[in-house]
């Protein structure tokens, strides 16, 4: 699997965590930065991230922020991308499950290290469970269509 990987300055340490355990689990990667900690604009790194994920160059991405918040606002405003904002383990199966996400947002503030590392281990080997959950992420698809075409 290709991932699409970002973070802002309040994201950075975690963002850096998480390449170990792609590593781990056989997974491709591109770091989007930010590359240190010094401040800077969440939507600066995370937007490019998103876009290839929504061009389809990577097949998922995963962005950290301070809450997550913002990388997962920033995130949704891309074509193509289902970005779930996730802090338990429930919220990380099910989003892939029922609603096939593709970006996972999490913010470094919020949850502790070791959380996050699982949160990421779930989200990335869940697999989208189809069925009605296909007819309603096709709604999600349509509804982004209709908004595109309106701009």
């Amino acid at each position: 699997m290709r991932v699409a990987l970002a973070s802002d300055h309040a994201g950075f340490e975690l963002k850096e965590t998480l390449k170990a355990l792609l590593e781990e689990l056989g997974h491709e990667y591109k770091d989007f930065g930010c590359p240190t900690t010094d401040s800077v604009d969440y939507p600066d790194y995370g937007r490019p991230a998103a876009e290839g994920v929504g061009a389809g160059d990577f097949d998922r991405g995963i962005l950290i922020c301070g809450s997550g918040i913002g990388m997962s606002i920033t995130a949704n405003k891309v074509r193509g991308v289902r970005a779930a904002l996730v802090h338990d383990l429930l919220s990380a199966r099910l989003t892939r499950e029922h609603n096939d996400s593709n970006v996972l947002c999490m913010g470094q503030s919020i949850i502790g290290r070791a959380m996050a590392l699982e949160i990421a281990r779930v989200w990335l080997g869940g697999e989208f469970a189809g069925g009605r959950h296909a007819r309603r992420v096709d709604k999600i698809r349509a509804l982004e269509e209709e908004v595109a075409g309106g701009r």
